[in-house]
């Protein structure tokens, strides 16, 4: 959990003094907003378990990063991600989303939930129930994922 905690914390630390200065409503309650980012989440999902590399590059920023949860400080880029998808090196089989909050701040947007999850990762069982949360932007008229974080709960 301690690691899953530091990116978070950060992610928060950042949007928070954003949203504190201002003096309208900082959070959007925008239903087609959120009801896309949610069905964002599902069909990267969808396409990682389809192995859809062409449809799971569409979600994720060409400056997407994330960190490794095993308290290291590796990063895993959207061209990783994506090549660990295609060589087969993480495999996801299956996976069952949990509820997803989603708060949208103008062109930026936090969507974090959980998820119960089939894997292997390097031809080892990754299976378990994770936390996460990106962190997406509008560009273009498109939500995309530019930020994650994510954590094995169980």
């Amino acid at each position: 959990m301690k690691t899953f905690s530091l990116p978070v914390l950060l992610a928060c630390a950042c949007i928070a003094p954003a949203s504190a200065n201002s003096s309208e409503p900082t959070t959007s309650k925008d239903a087609k907003d959120i009801a896309v980012i949610k069905q964002i989440e599902k069909d990267m999902g969808d396409a990682m378990v389809a192995v859809d590399i062409d449809k799971l590059s569409q979600f994720f920023a060409d400056d997407w990063v994330t960190t490794v949860p095993a308290g290291k400080m590796a990063t895993v880029t959207k061209e990783s991600i994506l090549r660990d998808f295609e060589s087969g090196n993480d495999k996801l089989e299956a996976f069952e989303l949990g509820p997803i909050d989603v708060q949208v701040f103008g062109n930026i947007a936090i969507a974090h939930g959980s998820s119960t999850e089939k894997r292997t990762r390097n031809g080892q069982d990754a299976s378990g129930q994770f936390v996460w949360m990106d962190i997406l932007e509008k560009r273009a008229g498109n939500w995309v994922v530019v930020k994650g974080a994510g954590g094995r709960v169980k």
